[in-house]
């Protein structure tokens, strides 16, 4: 376990990539605002009116929803890797993802405002946890296979749903509904819910670090040291579930953010979850900060979907991780 100065120091490098990202995120657009002017255009210290306006009531409010964001997929990623002791699971794979977006075409098909689309979403996240939670659970018994399975079956036909919604979708509306799908971060004008959501996240997870540690060494382990491994279990499927449907509402579906930030994370701090879990969660909101500044400057003014440019990072650094792991394992 990584020694209480070291876990300080990952900490407070991470923290202050935070800042710098979000910093960035306030300094670049179509009207650039040097950074030495961001902070007195932040608080509103003099300078010029309009950098004020453009930082505190455009980009401020975006860059805070997608560190949010960002850290909750983190969060939940880190958190389902040692639920299903599996290094591949992420917030998609159990379906979370898919019941956020049926709700949110769903609402876009009737043409609701953005607020009917955040309850749609989530709705349909929730909806969609009950039901993977209910199928996997069963009889009582409880398995990461039987979990992750249903988890993929349910997603799949979440996914069948989606491709109806938009095969049936008027033209005027599917250039909406595909961002939303690809993620977008351009109507979040408000980012206390997120943020609050990542905070409380935190603050009920990481009481519960070392018993994460224990699970993480097998549940027959876990139960002999003492650890109430079906409650552990029922709550770390809670958290990180509504984590990703409070992150998927916000920001759509983006990806590759709670499967490939987990890993580099472990990389650098090993696999204590009293770090790893804040850790996961600063570098996911980092990366989800910059992919969205890229996303909204690459081709200025048009703007990319964040879940593009995701990917586009995620792809080559995960199979970097997978031959890292592969020739590991041969040698």
């Amino acid at each position: 376990m990584p020694t209480r100065r070291r876990a300080f120091l990952i900490l407070a490098a991470l923290a202050g990539l935070a800042l710098l990202s979000i910093a960035l995120a306030l300094s670049v657009g179509s009207i650039h605002v040097p950074l030495a002017d961001v902070g007195p255009a932040l608080f509103g210290n003099g300078g010029d009116s309009l950098n004020g306006e453009v930082v505190r009531k455009l980009r401020l409010p975006r860059a805070l929803a997608g560190f949010a964001c960002g850290g909750l997929l983190a969060l939940a990623g880190a958190l389902l890797q040692v639920l299903l002791r599996n290094p591949l699971a992420d917030p998609y794979v159990l379906g979370i993802s898919g019941g956020a977006g049926v709700g949110a075409l769903l609402a876009l098909l009737l043409g609701l405002s953005l607020v009917g689309v955040n309850g749609f979403a989530f709705a349909g996240a929730l909806g969609a946890m009950f039901v993977v939670f209910g199928l996997a659970h069963g009889d009582g018994s409880w398995t990461q296979t039987r979990l992750l399975l249903t988890g993929v079956i349910v997603a799949a036909g979440c996914g069948a749903a989606v491709a109806l919604m938009l095969s049936i979708a008027p033209e005027n509306k599917l250039r909406g509904m595909l961002f939303w799908l690809m993620g977008d971060l351009s109507q979040n004008n408000d980012a206390r819910l997120p943020l609050a959501v990542l905070v409380g996240v935190l603050i009920v997870a990481l009481p519960f670090a070392r018993e994460l540690n224990l699970l993480a060494r097998g549940a027959d382990t876990a139960q002999t040291l003492g650890v109430a491994v079906g409650r552990l279990r029922r709550g770390v499927y809670l958290v990180a579930s509504l984590a990703t449907a409070a992150a998927v509402t916000h920001a759509g579906s983006i990806g590759f953010i709670g499967l490939i930030v987990p890993h580099l994370v472990r990389l650098a701090t090993g696999n204590d979850q009293r770090l790893l879990l804040p850790a996961s969660a600063l570098a996911g909101g980092s990366l989800l900060v910059v992919a969205d500044t890229l996303a909204r400057t690459a081709l200025a003014p048009q703007q990319l979907p964040v879940g593009v440019l995701t990917a586009l990072i995620g792809v080559p650094v995960f199979l970097f991780l997978l031959g890292r792991d592969g020739r590991r394992r041969s040698a």
